[in-house]
């Protein structure tokens, strides 16, 4: 019997329905109760789809999926695919250890070596903290002045996620869509600002160390693959209009022609070589190559909705719909032994 966890996530409701349909047999369980070791015993395997901005699963999330995995389960996601979700700097050292092509990226842990570093390099530069997506804590430093001003506060009061990246991003999409229910979405960004949610309140705040990547200019669009198992598929995100940033935008590309290949290869060698059961890569090309800028296991599923296919692990193009909840349950269920790995 697998076990999923339904209180949360984004593909728990795939999960559900897919074993009803194929008379798997599953139980549901709730990773935050304290007695979740016990509701998994009799089970073979547990599916939790847990995302970055829930702070209770930050807490204890990785080490939760460790000890089950010492019980013989198996999980998705597991410690190889999720142990550097939503880490910027873990992901950096993992790349780096696999030479896998990264964006030159930089970390500091004191302030002495941080400023040495800026006399020394070229801007600008982007400056982010080891956590967030959309493109939040995300900025382009453009002098030596104004990165000055990041290190001191980094090693000094530190970073708090922020309540306007939200709001700031309502208000371009308003500008951007010129719509009704756009509008609206600016007073419930105005009103997380005075009211925000909790796991706003309850992050940790970002302190004593200092990242930074190389900025790669006139790029108007980065590519995002995601790898699940022996599938890979993917699309463009065109930049916001006087931004640098693609990640957020809602301007989306599917037309798998607009995919380079090269970006389906690396995404696939990165995860075999991580053994990652699913990994989503964001690119950009430099100088005719393209470069991983981050990585993450997590996604909300209806976002590839719109492919019209994927790539298996030998290129070949397969048509038909994306399903990611699904292709993931069936990747588990084939994992598994006895006579489920027949099912799907």
């Amino acid at each position: 019997m697998i076990a999923i966890h339904t209180k949360s996530g984004h593909f728990a409701p795939g999960w559900v329905a897919y074993c009803h349909e194929n008379d798997i047999a599953f139980k549901e369980v709730d990773c935050f109760t304290s007695d979740i070791i016990q509701q998994l015993r009799g089970c073979t395997a547990l599916l939790w789809h847990w995302p970055h901005h829930d702070y209770r699963a930050q807490l204890f999330a990785r080490q939760l999926i460790a000890s089950v995995e010492e019980m013989g389960l198996l999980v998705f996601p597991n410690t190889a695919t999720c142990w550097h979700y939503d880490d910027k700097v873990g992901q950096k050292y993992l790349l780096e250890a696999i030479d896998a092509p990264l964006i030159p990226t930089f970390v500091f842990y004191d302030r002495r070596s941080a400023l040495e570093w800026i006399e020394e390099t070229t801007f600008p530069k982007v400056w982010k903290l080891r956590g967030g997506a959309g493109s939040q804590n995300v900025h382009l430093v453009r002098s030596r002045q104004a990165a000055r001003k990041i290190v001191k506060r980094s090693f000094g009061s530190g970073w708090n996620n922020s309540r306007f990246h939200a709001f700031r991003d309502r208000i371009w999409h308003f500008r951007r869509d010129r719509a009704l229910g756009t509008f609206l979405n600016i007073g419930r960004g105005a009103a997380r600002i005075v009211f925000p949610r909790k796991e706003t309140v309850s992050s940790v705040k970002q302190s004593g160390y200092v990242y930074f990547q190389e900025f790669v200019p006139n790029n108007t669009f980065d590519i995002r693959i995601q790898v699940i198992g022996n599938r890979a598929f993917g699309l463009k995100r065109f930049v916001r209009s006087g931004d640098f940033r693609a990640s957020g935008s809602g301007q989306l590309e599917y037309d798998p022609c607009q995919l380079p290949l090269e970006c389906v290869e690396i995404a696939f060698d990165v995860c075999g070589q991580l053994n990652a059961q699913s990994l989503a890569f964001d690119f950009v090309v430099k100088s005719g190559r393209y470069l991983i800028v981050e990585i993450s296991y997590a996604f909300p599923a209806s976002f590839y909705s719109p492919c019209p296919g994927y790539w298996d692990s030998s290129l070949n193009w397969q048509a038909g719909p994306i399903t990611p909840e699904r292709f993931i349950l069936e990747d588990v269920l084939h994992a598994l032994d006895g006579g489920l790995s027949d099912v799907g």
